[in-house]
């Protein structure tokens, strides 16, 4: 991403934002509330386009980027779905879709990637239930099931932990470091980092849409600093926590 800015109504909400992301690095987007952090992400993507401004991905222009297959996109929160009633297991292996030609049955291994899924975000005995039953922790978990199971080597993630107890934030912490070990490209925007901190080497810090901070992970304040702080939030579901993960391969990119 290069010299980017970004307006609603003309309103400024980014404004002259670089920043290139090497293969392999976890980076974490932080900020104030209306930063930018979450549009800095869906610009990255193409989704919020820019006012002025590039952005490429693995190298090519996003015009014109086709490999989607290699992006995994976890957003915010579970869309209604227009009240359509799907399953856990059916919205994980919509993640799949992208890799699909047309009329094209999932295949064992595609099966087998959902279940891995699942498992890694501990829903694996959910797979059944409408993702309408689940509580907002248990949704995000099954949004970020839904981005493992294209099995892509490049995920951005905003705000991942959001609405998630502090015993499943440990437990995702364990899948984004597995997926970081493995040769995985990670975006994150977060409120904070809590059991993500030993992963994260390189933060980008936002505030009034501009890069104030570029580097190295600035040190908690005030709360967040004090020991045996569990990030734990009001909104922040408290179902049974996660525990053994499984393996979740990245495939390797040329």
């Amino acid at each position: 991403m290069a010299d980017a800015s970004v307006s609603y109504d003309r309103t400024p909400v980014l404004t002259g934002v670089s920043i290139e992301v090497p293969a392999g690095e976890v980076l974490a987007v932080l900020g104030p509330n209306g930063s930018g952090k979450s549009t800095l992400m869906r610009a990255m993507l193409g989704l919020t386009p820019l006012a002025s401004g590039s952005v490429e991905l693995h190298g090519t222009p996003l015009r014109r980027f086709r490999r989607w297959d290699r992006i995994g996109y976890v957003p915010q929160r579970l869309s209604a779905g227009g009240g359509v009633p799907a399953t856990v297991r059916e919205v994980v292996a919509s993640g799949q879709v992208v890799r699909r030609r047309r009329l094209h049955r999932a295949t064992r291994a595609e099966r087998a990637a959902v279940g891995e899924a699942l498992e890694a975000v501990d829903l694996a005995d959910r797979g059944r239930d409408s993702v309408h039953e689940l509580s907002a922790g248990q949704q995000q978990r099954v949004l970020i099931a839904r981005a493992l199971a294209a099995r892509p080597d490049t995920f951005f993630m905003d705000e991942p932990m959001a609405g998630v107890d502090a015993a499943n934030q440990r437990a995702l912490a364990r899948t984004v470091t597995r997926l970081s070990e493995q040769g995985a490209t990670i975006v994150l925007v977060l409120h904070e980092l809590g059991p993500l901190e030993p992963l994260i080497g390189r933060s980008v810090v936002l505030s009034g849409g501009r890069i104030t901070h570029d580097g190295a992970p600035p040190r908690p304040e005030g709360e967040c600093a004090r020991p045996g702080h569990e990030h734990l939030h009001p909104h922040a579901d408290t179902g049974p926590a996660a525990s053994a993960l499984p393996d979740i391969e990245v495939p390797r990119r040329d």
